[in-house]
């Protein structure tokens, strides 16, 4: 089969298509022929080797662990394990895979797969899993967000950010997004009741007006933060920025929160988000109530999946890249 591999680590560069064996599959896996993958911050982190704790976490010290990029998986069903009884071949399929989705197959926990809702194309399914199921972690689970709540999305536009506007609204709240000027509307269209463009005003902007604050974009200081949230809000911080460290990345601010709470009334938390075939079951359910829609930003054919990722990592992205197979 063809696939994106790399044998070392560093910039988009070391990337190339090539022909390999398909993946094996143990009792308890799908093989699954891709027909889309989604591009996330992960995948360009697993690239990079950075920051470098990421190494230090049994993805490979010296080069990748697994060799073929991308989570973010869509497709059909190839074959099954003898384990596996929720899936059989011919099943349209989204999740997330071990084996890596820039190539013509894909080898995934049937623990971490969904049926495709029906009205929903490839490249839509394959933006979901990784930023969905943290959106939907970001939300439900870390921020608790309740009916008449005020909450605020940083990074609203982007991957995480899109789909954290939309869980809120479903969950009754009142949703402020921080965008750019050229992203403001599609912000609103997702659901948001306020935007705040950040070229021009910062989230600190009403004051302390907000129950929860989703932080998807890793670049301000947790004082900043803080100044928006009420005297007993929550803050959730997802990911961390490309350019803010070798060895920590942006997760420094992950690691000091939870010490920070320790003096101060309002709760701060680090979300390390777990991929689960049946958040992604709760996801195909808004999607199919019409509550929720994955938002596409471009696509890109398997052998130019580098330049995919050179777009993620310029921030040019509204939504999802996705990359067809």
């Amino acid at each position: 089969m063809k696939a994106i591999v790399q044998d070392t680590y560093g910039p988009a560069d070391v990337l190339r298509l090539r022909d390999i064996d398909p993946p094996p599959i143990g009792d308890d896996q799908v093989l699954v022929q891709v027909r889309a993958a989604g591009v996330d911050p992960g995948v360009w982190v697993l690239m990079t080797g950075r920051p470098y704790l990421m190494r230090a976490m049994g993805f490979g010290m010296r080069r990748p662990k697994v060799s073929v990029r991308g989570r973010d998986v869509a497709g059909v069903v190839a074959a099954v394990g003898a384990g596996v009884t929720r899936f059989r071949p011919g099943d349209e399929v989204f999740g997330t895979c071990e084996s890596g989705s820039y190539a013509e197959y894909a080898a995934a926990s049937h623990k971490r797969l969904a049926l495709k809702p029906a009205g929903l194309s490839f490249e839509q399914a394959a933006a979901t899993p990784v930023s969905g199921g943290t959106a939907l972690q970001s939300v439900r689970d870390c921020a608790r967000v309740r009916p008449g709540q005020h909450v605020m999305v940083v990074g609203a536009a982007g991957g995480v950010g899109s789909f954290a506007v939309q869980f809120a609204k479903a969950l009754g709240a009142t949703v402020t997004g921080v965008c750019g000027t050229a992203k403001a509307d599609l912000v609103r269209s997702l659901g948001a009741d306020d935007v705040i463009d950040y070229t021009r005003d910062e989230v600190d902007r009403h004051g302390a007006r907000y129950d929860a604050v989703v932080d998807t974009a890793g670049t301000r200081p947790l004082s900043l933060l803080r100044r928006a949230l009420k005297s007993r809000g929550t803050l959730v911080l997802v990911g961390g920025g490309h350019d803010s460290g070798r060895l920590l990345g942006g997760f420094d601010r992950q690691l000091r929160a939870p010490l920070v709470s320790l003096f101060v009334s309002q709760r701060m938390r680090g979300l390390a988000a777990k991929e689960r075939g049946e958040d992604y079951e709760e996801i195909a359910r808004l999607i199919d109530a019409g509550a929720v829609t994955p938002v596409v930003d471009r696509t890109y054919p398997l052998a130019d999946a580098p330049e995919a990722i050179r777009r993620l990592e310029r921030g040019h992205a509204t939504g999802k890249i996705v990359i067809t197979v």
